[in-house]
Parts: structure tokens; sequence; C-alpha cells
């Protein structure tokens, strides 16, 4: 009983909260097309980033910097795993599932809880946040929460569904720095090796550094 009122409570808050959030057909044409651009693409800010840290950059920054493209792929890893696993165990409807809410943004009506998109980018903010320097990496939450926003606004998730997508994250980063612990330095040299061997053209060329 306690714990159908705990949960009927939760749903009634994200219900709530969804709604102060939600674009409505009298909001903004140009804010609704903003947040359509920034829930599409700005996501793709993240693996350019991590390209450009394992790919370039100077001598003595390059490994340390590889290292955290090594450590953030694995907390990816791990936290999309559990958001799947969660979705498939505790399904949830999107709210134009439901009927609740406005939709701008046309999504298959997948489970919403947690985020994959939420996953993504708040993985890779607390990788950096974590792993890398604190300027940087608040910079990156700050994308992540905008981008964030943007799928509650315009209608294909729950506010909820972000909540969870941070704590799993969160989770894929823990787990990620136990294993590091354990074998990260033998997994690297052997990313390192294999990035050796399949890039080696580019890496003679001087496109890449090696």
């Amino acid at each position: 009983m306690t714990i159908n009122v705990r949960s009927d409570l939760l749903e009634q808050i994200n219900h709530n909260l969804f709604t102060f959030f939600n674009a409505t057909p009298e909001s903004s044409p140009v804010m609704i097309a903003m947040a359509i651009f920034i829930a599409k693409y700005l996501v793709l800010i993240f693996p350019l980033i991590l390209a450009g840290f394992w790919f370039w950059g100077s001598e003595r920054a390059l490994p340390r910097h590889r290292i955290i493209v090594s450590k953030t792929a694995m907390a990816f890893c791990f936290a999309i795993l559990a958001s799947f696993c969660i979705g498939l165990l505790c399904p949830h409807d999107r709210p134009f599932v439901e009927g609740f809410g406005y939709n701008f943004l046309p999504h298959a009506p997948t489970t919403s809880f947690p985020s994959n998109h939420g996953t993504t980018v708040f993985t890779f903010a607390l990788s950096f946040l974590f792993w890398h320097r604190i300027l940087p990496g608040l910079c990156l939450m700050a994308t992540a929460l905008v981008i964030a926003w943007t799928r509650v606004y315009l209608g294909v998730h729950w506010p909820m569904d972000m909540v969870g997508a941070f704590l799993v994250s969160l989770m894929g980063c823990a787990f990620t720095q136990m294993v590091w612990t354990l074998f990260g330095e033998n997994l690297q040299k052997r990313l390192h090796n294999l990035y050796q061997r399949c890039c080696s053209f580019p890496i003679r060329k001087g496109w890449i550094k090696n």
C-alpha cells in the first residue's frame, strides 16, 4: 500500500512538472524550432569532443585525454545497458502515448524511462566532471541540461525520465571507475595498440596523432 501511494505521488509530481515545462500551441514558434534543433542535433557535440580528444592534442596531454575518452566510452556502455534493462523491466509510456500534454517532435512510442538521450549526454558530462576538469565538465553539464529540457519541452519525455537518466549515468561512471582501477592500465594499452594498427595510414600521413 505504501509503495503504491509513493508511486502515485511520484507520477503526480511527474505530470505536474511536465505540464510546467511542456510547450503549448501558444508557445513561440521560434522557441519550438530552436528546441527541435537542440533536441535533435546538439547531442552530436559530445562524440565530436571525444574524437578531438583522441585524435589530436599536445604530446603531453594526449595520453591523459585518451584515458578520459576510454573511461567515458566505458561509462556510456554501462549506462546505456542499464537504461535498456530498466526499460525492459519497468516500461513507462511517453507523454504523447498517454495522450498527455503536447508533442512537437515525432518519436516512436518506445518506453520513456530512463531517457537514452539523457543517459548519453549526462554520462559524457559527468565523465568530464569526474575525470577531466571542472570548468569543461560544467559547460558540458549545462549543455546536457539544455538538451534534457528540450526533450521535455517538446513532449517526448517526462521530467523523471531525465532524473532517472542522470542517476543511471552516475552509476555508469561509478562502475567504470571500479573496473578501471582493476583493469584500466592493461585495457588502455590494448586499445592503443589496436588504434595504431587500424589507423596506421592516417597516423603516418600526420592527419591524426600517434
